[in-house]
Protein backbone atom coordinates (compact mmCIF):
# COMPACT_ATOMS: atom_id res chain seq x y z
CA UNK A 1 0.00 0.00 0.00
CA UNK A 2 2.76 2.75 0.66
CA UNK A 3 4.91 1.54 -2.06
CA UNK A 4 1.45 2.27 -4.25
CA UNK A 5 1.50 5.94 -3.11
CA UNK A 6 5.08 6.48 -3.24
CA UNK A 7 5.06 4.97 -7.08
CA UNK A 8 1.56 7.42 -7.75
CA UNK A 9 3.97 9.94 -6.22
CA UNK A 10 7.01 9.12 -8.32
CA UNK A 11 4.71 9.82 -11.63
CA UNK A 12 2.89 13.23 -10.71
CA UNK A 13 6.80 14.32 -9.97
CA UNK A 14 7.76 13.29 -13.20
CA UNK A 15 4.32 14.39 -14.96
CA UNK A 16 4.67 17.97 -13.58
CA UNK A 17 8.22 18.60 -14.50
CA UNK A 18 7.25 17.17 -18.37
CA UNK A 19 4.59 19.63 -18.33
CA UNK A 20 6.42 22.72 -17.20
CA UNK A 21 9.08 22.17 -19.77
CA UNK A 22 6.39 21.77 -22.48
CA UNK A 23 4.17 25.01 -21.01
CA UNK A 24 7.26 27.59 -20.85
CA UNK A 25 6.94 30.03 -23.06
CA UNK A 26 10.58 30.54 -24.21
CA UNK A 27 11.67 34.31 -23.36
CA UNK A 28 14.93 34.62 -24.83
CA UNK A 29 17.41 36.48 -22.33
CA UNK A 30 18.18 39.80 -24.40
CA UNK A 31 14.27 40.25 -24.02
CA UNK A 32 12.14 42.68 -22.17
CA UNK A 33 8.50 41.83 -23.06
CA UNK A 34 5.21 44.05 -22.47
CA UNK A 35 1.69 43.79 -22.68
CA UNK A 36 -0.60 45.87 -25.20
CA UNK A 37 -4.41 46.23 -25.13
CA UNK A 38 -6.08 47.29 -27.87
CA UNK A 39 -9.71 48.63 -27.29
CA UNK A 40 -11.73 49.02 -30.61
CA UNK A 41 -14.80 49.91 -31.26
CA UNK A 42 -16.79 51.13 -33.93
CA UNK A 43 -15.71 54.38 -33.25
CA UNK A 44 -12.52 54.84 -31.63
CA UNK A 45 -8.81 52.10 -30.98
CA UNK A 46 -7.04 52.92 -28.07
CA UNK A 47 -3.65 51.12 -27.57
CA UNK A 48 -2.67 50.70 -24.36
CA UNK A 49 1.54 49.43 -23.52
CA UNK A 50 1.81 48.62 -19.92
CA UNK A 51 4.91 46.55 -18.56
CA UNK A 52 4.58 43.02 -16.96
CA UNK A 53 3.69 44.56 -13.32
CA UNK A 54 0.82 46.60 -15.33
CA UNK A 55 2.35 50.14 -14.99
CA UNK A 56 1.59 52.18 -18.18
CA UNK A 57 4.43 53.22 -20.81
CA UNK A 58 1.80 54.45 -23.17
CA UNK A 59 -1.84 55.47 -24.13
CA UNK A 60 -2.82 56.47 -27.73
CA UNK A 61 -6.34 56.63 -28.66
CA UNK A 62 -7.03 57.44 -32.55
CA UNK A 63 -8.56 61.17 -31.77
CA UNK A 64 -4.80 61.37 -30.54
CA UNK A 65 -4.00 60.92 -34.22
CA UNK A 66 -6.24 62.44 -36.00
CA UNK A 67 -8.86 65.85 -35.58
CA UNK A 68 -11.57 63.92 -37.85
CA UNK A 69 -14.03 62.01 -35.63
CA UNK A 70 -15.42 59.76 -38.12
CA UNK A 71 -11.77 58.39 -38.99
CA UNK A 72 -10.59 57.21 -35.59
CA UNK A 73 -11.66 53.99 -35.94
CA UNK A 74 -9.99 53.68 -39.20
CA UNK A 75 -7.72 51.37 -39.87
CA UNK A 76 -5.10 53.48 -41.08
CA UNK A 77 -5.09 56.19 -38.10
CA UNK A 78 -5.16 52.83 -36.20
CA UNK A 79 -2.01 51.86 -37.16
CA UNK A 80 0.05 55.42 -37.20
CA UNK A 81 -1.72 55.48 -33.22
CA UNK A 82 -0.16 51.53 -32.72
CA UNK A 83 3.11 53.39 -33.90
CA UNK A 84 3.09 56.25 -31.89
CA UNK A 85 2.93 54.01 -29.01
CA UNK A 86 5.15 51.37 -30.22
CA UNK A 87 8.20 54.47 -30.17
CA UNK A 88 7.91 54.80 -26.58
CA UNK A 89 7.89 51.40 -25.55
CA UNK A 90 11.07 51.14 -27.57
CA UNK A 91 12.83 53.60 -25.91
CA UNK A 92 12.19 51.75 -22.67
CA UNK A 93 13.96 48.67 -24.07
CA UNK A 94 10.68 46.90 -24.78
CA UNK A 95 10.92 44.27 -27.46
CA UNK A 96 8.51 41.71 -26.99
CA UNK A 97 4.59 41.86 -26.60
CA UNK A 98 1.90 40.03 -25.08
CA UNK A 99 -1.36 41.34 -27.39
CA UNK A 100 -4.97 41.43 -25.73
CA UNK A 101 -7.75 42.55 -27.89
CA UNK A 102 -10.76 43.75 -26.66
CA UNK A 103 -13.82 44.79 -28.36
CA UNK A 104 -17.20 46.45 -27.13
CA UNK A 105 -19.78 44.20 -24.85
CA UNK A 106 -22.55 42.64 -26.93
CA UNK A 107 -21.20 43.84 -30.26
CA UNK A 108 -20.52 41.78 -33.61
CA UNK A 109 -16.91 41.63 -33.19
CA UNK A 110 -13.36 43.58 -32.86
CA UNK A 111 -13.65 46.86 -34.96
CA UNK A 112 -11.83 47.56 -37.71
CA UNK A 113 -8.79 48.91 -36.06
CA UNK A 114 -7.21 46.02 -34.18
CA UNK A 115 -6.40 43.85 -36.93
CA UNK A 116 -4.30 46.98 -38.61
CA UNK A 117 -2.84 47.76 -35.21
CA UNK A 118 -1.53 44.52 -34.29
CA UNK A 119 0.01 44.28 -37.69
CA UNK A 120 1.76 47.52 -37.54
CA UNK A 121 3.58 46.46 -34.01
CA UNK A 122 4.68 43.33 -35.66
CA UNK A 123 6.49 45.63 -38.48
CA UNK A 124 8.39 48.10 -35.26
CA UNK A 125 9.89 44.92 -34.63
CA UNK A 126 8.24 43.93 -31.60
CA UNK A 127 8.12 40.04 -31.40
CA UNK A 128 4.73 38.81 -30.56
CA UNK A 129 4.55 36.22 -27.95
CA UNK A 130 0.86 35.49 -28.28
CA UNK A 131 -2.31 37.26 -29.01
CA UNK A 132 -5.84 37.16 -26.90
CA UNK A 133 -9.13 38.22 -27.26
CA UNK A 134 -10.23 39.36 -24.05
CA UNK A 135 -14.07 40.88 -25.07
CA UNK A 136 -16.65 40.24 -22.64
CA UNK A 137 -19.47 38.21 -23.36
CA UNK A 138 -23.06 38.69 -22.41
CA UNK A 139 -25.04 35.92 -21.11
CA UNK A 140 -28.77 36.53 -20.37
CA UNK A 141 -28.81 40.13 -19.19
CA UNK A 142 -31.45 42.03 -18.71
CA UNK A 143 -35.30 41.33 -19.64
CA UNK A 144 -35.97 42.85 -22.76
CA UNK A 145 -38.72 45.69 -22.73
CA UNK A 146 -41.87 45.21 -24.98
CA UNK A 147 -43.44 42.30 -22.56
CA UNK A 148 -44.78 38.97 -22.76
CA UNK A 149 -46.39 39.01 -26.42
CA UNK A 150 -43.53 41.40 -27.42
CA UNK A 151 -43.88 45.12 -29.11
CA UNK A 152 -46.84 45.49 -30.92
CA UNK A 153 -47.10 47.67 -33.76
Amino acid sequence: MIEEKKALEEKKEEKIIVKDEEDRTSLRKDEIAGIVYIFTSQNNTIIHITDLAGNTISRVSGGMVTKHSRLKADPTIAMFAAKKAAERARDLGINALYVRIKAKTGSIGIGPGAHAAVKSLSKENFRIISILDTSRVPRGGPKKKGGRRGRRV
